[in-house]
């Protein structure tokens, strides 16, 4: 361990306590509020015993193994952050409030500039570690909720018994395409339904890409011995299909998800006929 590492352990170690408070005040009054004292001071106490810990282990450099432990709770920390709406300077601000701590520490007549430099060189360090992890903390929670949305718009619906439908509403590409075929082929095992009815009514555009999709997904409902019906073929469509030369071959396509939902009764021998009130 270098002097500089071994005098920054000595403040750390001998002022823990002193630190904290210091560091938590810092950060409260930073971030306006938006994270309480308890709150701050159950984080950053844990940070600090990991941060003594890996100071005396590997000194200043960060990235050193022993500086594990400290990674991992600046990640899980930043995963928080990102989850509530922090943003990523926020985040990165609760590490560098640790400099005003410790430059309170510091003896600037018996301590050297190199160890004033060392301290702010290592805060830093922390400070843009954080923002890292926050980065990626960031990018997990937007796939997750990326995934969470294409589940809430790729519903599968009862409609009759043994008839199901999936309304699709937006662009239709590859990983939607699985997550359809997924809830699809499940709700077909767990229902026992023998029809399926794909309403495209909500999306934008048919190219030569979503009609492969669509087949994908019509071959893997008939794998699970259910039938499909395509609905939703409005007139722009039709003519953007017949341009591309697309071929359905054999799957049946209707205008409108009523009229697909009678070719499924009546494919299950279900008359549907419409009365006239007097």
């Amino acid at each position: 361990m270098t002097d500089d590492a071994q005098r920054v352990h000595a403040l750390l170690q001998e002022n823990e306590q002193q630190v904290l408070r210091s560091w938590v005040g810092a950060t409260q009054q930073a971030l306006h509020g938006r994270a309480t004292g308890p709150e701050l001071s159950r984080t950053f106490a844990e940070l600090l015993a990991a941060l003594i810990t890996a100071l005396r282990e590997a000194g200043l450099d960060v990235r050193a193994a022993p500086y594990a432990g400290v990674r991992a709770l600046l990640s899980d920390m930043s995963r928080d952050r990102a989850r509530r709406g922090f943003a990523p300077g926020e985040t990165a601000t609760e590490m560098f409030a640790l400099r005003e701590p410790l430059f309170g520490l510091i003896d600037w007549e018996a301590d050297s500039r190199a160890t004033v430099a060392a301290v702010s060189r290592w805060v830093d360090e922390l400070g843009t570690l954080t923002f890292e992890t926050y980065s990626q903390a960031r990018e997990e929670v937007i796939r997750e909720q990326s995934e969470q949305l294409l589940e809430l718009t790729t519903p599968v619906v009862k409609l009759w018994d043994g008839v199901l439908a999936v309304p699709l509403i937006g662009t239709l590409d590859s990983a939607r395409t699985q997550i359809v075929m997924e809830k699809l082929l499940e709700t077909l095992v767990d229902t026992g339904s023998e029809h399926a009815i794909i309403d495209i009514t909500g999306v934008p555009a048919v190219d030569t890409e979503v009609a492969q999709h669509l087949l994908k997904t019509v071959i893997a409902a008939r794998l699970m011995g259910a039938e499909c019906t395509i609905s939703g073929i409005r007139p722009q469509i039709a003519q953007t299909i017949v341009a591309l030369g697309i071929q359905f071959n054999d799957i049946p396509t209707k205008a409108t998800l009523a009229d697909a939902l009678l070719h499924a009764l009546r494919g299950r021998g279900i008359e549907v006929s419409r009365t006239r009130g007097t």
